[in-house]
């Protein structure tokens, strides 16, 4: 059995979803932000030493990083939602997939700290959100040619583009001036899978 320490309105989701698609048995243990930083609580930290969210357990290992996490199921499930067989496919699934931490969710989580920060943040945010609609423009002209990041079918690097999309869609300028990305968001909002890891998760502000 696969122990999720599933933090609310975070990546951790994610983990929820790409689960349910794999149809791996699993339990959560839910963890709730501090109301007043937005933290995640200390009791993580008993879990994993940087007390993050997601982290999972198996087997007795501990496995934190979501990229990783997805990895590992992806091992563990025999390859399911895993690279496509073709090089190129399989070259697209491995960008993807570290993409969406390494560059897309950066300049993300600076425009969301620096929406906090009064005048001087407002100024900022005018230099980052250029950085961002590049990413937008990207993934807009990616997905304007197959249905998928990685070719015809879902991978792991849908699951993996999947928060920083949501986030973009909340406060990155993400809207419908970029009907392609808009239409992968709410195709992956109706699977079966990722309705019923949203309700088994807990309260997420970005579906």
């Amino acid at each position: 059995m696969i122990t999720v320490h599933h933090l609310e309105n975070s990546r951790s989701q994610r983990v929820l979803w790409m689960l349910e698609e794999l149809g791996l048995p699993y339990e959560i243990r839910r963890y709730e932000r501090n109301r007043k930083t937005m933290l995640a609580p200390p009791e993580l930290k008993a879990v994993h030493p940087l007390g993050k969210s997601p982290v999972i357990e198996h087997e007795g290992r501990v496995v934190a990083e979501t990229g990783a996490i997805v990895e590992y199921l992806v091992e563990l499930a025999d390859g399911k939602l895993g690279p496509p067989p073709h090089r190129d496919a399989a070259l697209r699934y491995r960008f993807f997939l570290h993409y969406a931490e390494g560059s897309v969710m950066p300049p993300l989580l600076v425009k969301l700290v620096l929406s906090r920060v009064p005048l001087l943040g407002k100024q900022a945010i005018k230099r980052i959100q250029p950085m961002i609609d590049t990413h937008l423009d990207f993934i807009e002209s990616e997905l304007a040619t197959r249905p998928w990041f990685a070719g015809d079918q879902l991978s792991a690097a849908d699951v993996m583009m999947n928060f920083p999309l949501e986030a973009a869609r909340s406060r990155g300028g993400l809207d419908g001036s970029r009907p392609h990305t808009i239409a992968w968001l709410d195709k992956v909002h109706a699977r079966p899978a990722y309705k019923a890891a949203l309700a088994k998760g807990g309260p997420y502000a970005y579906a």
